[in-house]
């Protein structure tokens, strides 16, 4: 087989990569000193690393996440937050979603629930955990549109292949009876089934109330606290610390 028909071939099973590696051990004398298992192990690898991060960046691009750029390695642990590093340290193994658990961030406006989520979201998508961040108030927006279309338990079906969810601005006003009653069901098609993350400015017991707290309250609650992780973000809001950093 000539130089051009396996350069050829492997374009054609879409290993570029690996022909660009080929290309290049062929044209550089300081790779014939190497043994073939070792150069085409390296051929293999190098194609195998671009594979895996083409994966991520598209489950992140596809997560759509607030932001792209969190990453758990730049959480602030300044002592007025009060954050606990060994548990954020323990979840970013990623094992309470492989065990179905949840996580609840609580915390005034401003104070980075949101950056934490997608951080965890974004160190969920490098595991290559399929992963999907959306704001409470737009799931309930898709939800009555799905319903109009009759795709509503579709629509369920398809929010429940998300490994991870990120759930964004949890009942920030109250929900009505309609929502109560979409969000019920969304639960229970997650509940020991996949994890999710509620961002929120009140407490479950807040929830209960936004909730209209009746059954259909005590059942969600019941679905989500007794299986999640919660974490109280304190402190000053982390925009203004930041809007100071940019003066």
């Amino acid at each position: 087989m000539t130089v051009q028909e396996i350069e050829y071939k492997l374009k054609q099973m879409r290993l570029p990569r690996m022909r660009e590696e080929y290309k290049r051990q062929r044209n550089d004398p300081d790779f014939q000193h190497m043994s073939f298992d070792e150069r085409f192990g390296q051929m293999v690898s190098l194609e195998y690393d671009a594979r895996i991060n083409s994966t991520i960046e598209t489950l992140i691009r596809k997560a759509e996440f607030y932001d792209s750029t969190a990453n758990l390695a730049d959480v602030n642990y300044k002592p007025e937050r009060k954050l606990d590093q060994g548990l954020i340290e323990e979840l970013g193994t990623n094992e309470y979603i492989r065990s179905h658990l949840n996580i609840i961030l609580i915390g005034a406006s401003g104070c980075g629930k949101t950056w934490l989520s997608c951080a965890f979201g974004i160190n969920a998508c490098q595991a290559r955990i399929k992963t999907k961040y959306i704001r409470l108030p737009e799931l309930f927006s898709e939800f009555e549109a799905k319903k109009i279309q009759g795709q509503f338990r579709q629509y369920l079906k398809q929010l429940q292949k998300y490994d991870l969810l990120i759930l964004d601005e949890f009942l920030l006003v109250a929900a009505s009876p309609t929502e109560r009653n979409d969000l019920l069901e969304l639960m229970e098609s997650r509940t020991n089934r996949r994890s999710t993350i509620f961002c929120s400015q009140w407490t479950p017991e807040g929830w209960h109330e936004r909730l209209g707290a009746g059954p259909v309250a005590d059942a969600i609650l019941d679905r989500i606290v007794n299986s999640s992780y919660t974490i109280q973000l304190q402190g000053n809001s982390m925009r203004e610390e930041y809007s100071k950093l940019k003066k």
